[in-house]
């Protein structure tokens, strides 16, 4: 008997605005579609909080003993600077001002993607469908929805029809917006669009001169618009309708509203039996924006080098600091959580590298198995990732008892109970194993620390040509000190 077959998820369904039983279409089979990056830059740390939720989603579905195939797509093409289907193609932009192939683009982004989630101890979905890779069924795609009348082509680009759609549909019912509200709320055209009405978007755009990246079609050489891709993919590979969509809070309107309406366009029916949508990560309590430079990269966290963290965070530590916040609450991240989170990851850590050298005893005086289904029953109730930390936590106060001799446990209970946390700590959450002791960055970090207090002692008896010294060797391999109002830190090339 499979895990899944007496464990009962309840998940919030983004499209009912409510926890639901997950009963999958098919019985022990799970098909998950997760909306991947548009490549054209470094990987967003909030795209990474994204992808890591729904990583954790993935290992507790297969954990169950579920049959899951997991799609997740690379945007290669398509993704126009703003949802009003106006402005350049994100890649064909950064080709254009690099001066290099849009392909070259595309594969340095997608590298970089790939090597950042691997950082992080990512799980590989069952599938990386990419948008070139899907042109001939995204054609198929608009021709069935031109075919049922939900779209027109005016001068070569293709566009769906919303208000038609909305007589027999409900537009809107995702993101819990009414079509009378977008229209009263959007300017009037200016004239030089080919659309009927503004809510209209693209399914198809004629092709500039300039713009590189075209494929012949029906209507112009042109592209796909960006929303029509994840409709094509998750269908092909998921079936018309399957059980999980997810992605990020910011996708819902108008990514997810669309991909819902060009199926029910095409196909008659809805994609989707639960919508599941990540929330947003926060820097310093403020939105993450290049514009306002409160942003900061995944490299740069790792690194250390940044201007606001104190130090470099192994990758688990930033796993752990996201699992200790539910993910569909908005997270903050700042020096003084992650510095809180590290310290927990390591206390955990210590009391799992003790697991091993804990003695059995005759019996018992912990229920092993109630503690057991408190797991089970935290992640049960949507992927309650921060019930699930104090339950481990009080699976460590348990060793630490078991080895001073306050509590007892049995030979089975034993073999359940290491078995139990290393499902949950490694195979669930993600992390890897990690002594503080034995961490290299933990010894740097005490090399520096006494580098940094023999600086400190040559300034203060004005030894400024040693303090330089200091300074500027570790600078030479690689290694920044920041002298600030709270004492000088330091961070890694």
């Amino acid at each position: 008997m499979q895990l899944f077959q007496h464990q009962q998820i309840k998940l919030y369904n983004s499209l009912t605005g409510k926890k639901e039983k997950f009963e999958p279409i098919n019985e022990g089979y799970v098909g998950m579609y997760v909306c991947g990056p548009t490549v054209y830059s470094n990987v967003h740390l909030g795209n990474v909080r994204t992808f890591m939720s729904f990583d954790m989603v993935f290992r507790y579905l297969k954990h169950l003993g579920y049959k899951i195939r997991y799609v997740r797509n690379i945007t290669d093409a398509g993704h126009l600077e703003n949802d009003a289907d106006t402005g350049e193609d994100k890649i064909t932009k950064k080709a254009r001002l690099e001066q290099i192939e849009p392909m070259e683009v595309v594969q340095r982004y997608t590298v970089d993607f790939h090597n950042i989630l691997n950082t992080f101890n990512f799980l590989p979905p069952s599938i990386e469908p990419t948008a070139t890779g899907h042109i001939i069924e995204q054609i198929e795609l608009i021709k069935n929805i031109i075919d049922n009348g939900f779209a027109y082509e005016v001068n070569g680009s293709v566009y769906f029809d919303v208000h038609k759609f909305n007589e027999t549909n409900d537009y809107g019912k995702l993101s819990k917006r009414k079509l009378d509200d977008l229209i009263h709320n959007t300017r009037e055209l200016d004239g030089q669009s080919d659309k009927k009405n503004p809510q209209d978007f693209a399914l198809w755009k004629k092709a500039e001169p300039q713009h590189i990246m075209r494929w012949p079609s029906p209507w112009s050489d042109g592209f796909p618009g960006w929303h029509l891709e994840c409709t094509a993919m998750s269908t092909k590979y998921l079936g018309e309708q399957f059980d999980i969509h997810g992605g990020g809070m910011d996708l819902k309107f108008p990514h997810h509203e669309c991909e819902i309406a060009q199926n029910e366009a095409a196909k008659g029916k809805s994609p989707v039996k639960y919508w599941m949508h990540a929330n947003m990560l926060e820097l310093n309590g403020q939105r993450m924006s290049k514009t306002t430079g409160n942003t900061v990269n995944p490299h740069e966290l790792l690194s250390g080098n940044n201007t606001f963290f104190s130090k470099a965070y192994n990758p688990s530590v930033i796993r752990f600091f996201n699992a200790q916040s539910s993910y569909r609450s908005v997270l903050d991240l700042t020096d003084d959580g992650l510095l809180a989170s590290e310290k927990g990851f390591y206390r955990l850590m210590d009391a799992v590298n003790l697991l091993d050298d804990l003695k059995a005893s005759g019996n018992s005086t912990i229920d092993v198995s109630a503690w057991k289904q408190k797991c089970y029953d935290a992640m049960n109730d949507d992927f309650n990732s921060p019930i699930l930390i104090s339950h481990l936590f009080e699976a460590a106060k348990y060793i630490n008892q078991i080895k001073e001799g306050s509590e007892t446990i049995s030979a089975e209970d034993l073999n359940i109970f290491k078995t139990t946390i290393n499902n949950f700590v490694f195979d669930v959450l993600g992390l890897e194993n990690a002594a503080k002791n034995d961490s290299g960055t933990d010894k740097l970090s005490g090399a520096v620390d006494i580098l940094i207090k023999l600086r400190q002692e040559a300034r203060a008896n004005k030894d400024f040509a040693l303090s330089d010294k200091i300074r500027d060797e570790l600078a030479e391999v690689g290694i920044q000190l920041k002298d600030g109002k709270d004492g000088t830190t330091f961070s890694t090339n």
